[in-house]
């Protein structure tokens, strides 16, 4: 039994195919097309897919689709029925493609998938609820054989948030939050005012939230006027949203900015324009209060549930400072974030939703944590890219003669773009398609941050560390997709006076750690913890750093630049390598350097 998943025409498409209960890989569109966040159908992830597990299009039984588009045009005709006669402009603007999208569904997948070939007339084409979709990736994803289950995004349909209960194959749902209210495009909401894009700025938020003071008079103001006129936030964590200041369900903006200026008694931020104290106050304020309704939600969530077990997705849990706080809750005794628990996900939840509930078949068991669900591409291929781009390499016999030199290449200060084996699925580098540095170095986050990424300097890095090692210097045992921030060990922590007396640059400069390349101003990180069972040559080239140097982690961020999604051939890794300020470049057992070198 073939099923192909697709999640597409909003933001991050991607394709995944299970094969008898098995998810055999997965794949974004904007890895092949080098459009980030790519919105379109995913046709070449869908081919890309076919060829990896050797199959055509004719192959595939059942195709389904990560959400109910009908569902969602019937939230746009209700929300504007609503308002009207505001928002027409908009209205009548968005129904062309609303309209084409919603009501010929099927007919616009049967066209895309027939230019791989001839599609079966008895290929079914199915949907599944976009909640249902990630509720269903991270809970047969997961392991358990029982859990709790939340989900938080902008809008899926008409749900803002689920709660719902795994047992077995079957999810069960047991209360809903609708839109308007929505923790997620509150967020985003903020994310705006903030100068930076929705949908893919809110993770730039979080980073610039631990540089604001919460001992500041201005803090603890604009905590209050967000509560105070904002959001109504109830014990149990749901929320009611003031839609007059709000634009996203008739406008084409987020909020009404006016009312927002004139509220926090700031402008709002244009895109690259100087961040100050008070962009920071205000984003450590909603970056606070949203951790706080997350811990109010997973406690309603416990006393309705009783799991031990809890099962988070959507993309609002992309955010790693909530995530680390529920761990730290202590309210369940697991909690898993799957990989992607953005909409890319939701291609891959689509389909098991299908094998675990549409087909009731029982393959529960069966997690599905290995990330690494891309192309893999061979060491012919791969030289006859070096060939053409006449590219200085060499080619080692031996990983372990390879690991030595990078080990010592690190250890000098050198920054590598590391590319082996098959691509990760996700928004995250978990050390396939991975830039590494030195996490040692005073300098290396302004370095890479500046020449090597082009983005800004206040933007945090990731330690990837020997899982053996990890609860030595970050208190946790396992964090195998990079989704908990977690504080580093007080021991390790430098004593830092007048810390908000500075600016954002100066704070910056200052040592926070013996690691200060992977400690955010909050004495923080986004940790990976790496094995060998999840990455054998990622996890020997550690182990090899660790030997060598004593430090068991490396600076871990992805493989590209700004504005650029994760590298995916052999050729995007070449021009990453050639228009940036990454020294080395490994791709399998070859190794690049940019000038002659002598060996």
């Amino acid at each position: 039994m073939v099923i192909l998943g697709i999640s597409a025409l909003y933001h991050d498409s991607a394709a995944a195919i299970i094969i008898d209960g098995k998810v055999k890989v997965a794949m974004h569109e904007e890895r092949f097309s080098r459009v980030k966040h790519d919105k379109s159908f995913p046709l070449n992830a869908i081919r890309a897919c076919l060829e990896d597990c050797s199959l055509t299009i004719a192959n595939v039984d059942i195709v389904t689709y990560y959400e109910k588009p009908l569902l969602k045009f019937e939230r746009l005709l209700d929300t504007f029925h609503q308002h009207a006669p505001k928002g027409l402009n908009t209205f009548l603007k968005s129904m062309p493609k609303w309209g084409k999208e919603s009501l010929f569904i099927k007919k616009i997948i049967r066209k895309e998938l027939g230019k791989l070939g001839i599609i079966k007339e008895k290929t079914k084409i199915l949907f599944s609820e976009h909640h249902l979709s990630h509720a269903s990736q991270s809970y047969f994803g997961s392991g358990y054989n029982n859990a709790a289950i939340l989900v938080i995004d902008g809008v899926g349909e008409w749900v803002t948030s689920t709660i719902g209960y795994g047992h077995g194959n079957k999810i069960k749902i047991l209360e809903e939050q609708h839109y308007p209210h929505s923790l997620g495009l509150l967020y985003s909401s903020f994310t705006y005012f903030l100068g930076f894009k929705v949908n893919s700025g809110e993770y730039k938020l979080m980073g610039l939230a631990p540089f604001g003071d919460d001992n500041s008079n201005e803090y603890q103001k604009y905590k209050r006027l967000i509560l105070d006129n904002l959001l109504t936030v109830k014990k149990n964590g749901s929320i009611t949203i003031n839609q007059s200041f709000f634009d996203y369900s008739i406008g084409s903006k987020m909020i009404k900015t006016n009312k927002w200026e004139k509220l926090f008694g700031i402008k709002k931020r244009e895109p690259e324009s100087k961040l100050n104290l008070s962009h920071c106050n205000l984003a450590l304020a909603i970056q606070h209060l949203v951790e706080d309704i997350s811990l109010r939600i997973v406690k309603y969530v416990k006393k309705l549930t009783n799991s031990n077990n809890l099962c988070l997705s959507g993309g609002f849990f992309l955010n790693g400072a909530v995530n680390g706080k529920i761990v730290e809750s202590n309210i369940f005794e697991n909690v898993h974030v799957p990989f992607a628990p953005g909409d890319a996900g939701g291609a891959i939840g689509a389909c098991l939703a299908i094998w675990n509930i549409y087909l009731e078949k029982k393959t529960h068991n069966n997690t599905i944590n290995n990330v690494y669900l891309g192309r893999k591409y061979e060491d012919k291929l791969i030289k006859n890219e070096l060939l053409k781009k006449n590219a200085f390499f060499v080619k080692y016999s031996k990983f372990d003669a390879l690991i030595s030199d990078v080990t010592t290449l690190l250890s000098e200060g050198k920054i590598i773009g590391w590319y082996q084996g098959r691509s990760e699925f996700g928004p995250r580098a978990l050390g396939n398609r991975s830039i590494l540095a030195d996490p040692r170095l005073v300098n290396a986050q302004n370095v890479i941050n500046n020449d090597v990424k082009f983005r800004e300097s206040f933007r945090p890095f990731a330690p990837a560390i020997l899982q053996s090692h990890a609860n030595q210097y970050f208190n946790i045992v396992s964090s195998p997709h990079m989704q908990f921030v977690k504080e580093i060990r007080q021991e390790y922590q430098f004593i830092i006076k007048d810390k908000h007396s500075r600016t954002i640059v100066e704070q910056l400069q200052l040592p926070r750690s013996p690691f200060p390349s992977i400690t955010h101003v909050d004495f923080t990180s986004r940790v990976q913890t790496v094995n060998r069972k999840d990455n054998e040559r990622f996890w020997q080239l550690l182990t090899h750093f660790h030997n060598s140097t004593g430090c068991p982690m490396l600076l871990n961020t992805s493989f590209n630049i700004r504005g650029e999604p994760i590298v995916e051939t052999p050729y995007d890794a070449l021009n990453c390598f050639y228009s940036s300020g990454i020294d080395y470049l490994v791709i399998n057992n070859f190794l690049l350097k940019k000038r002659i070198w002598n060996r």
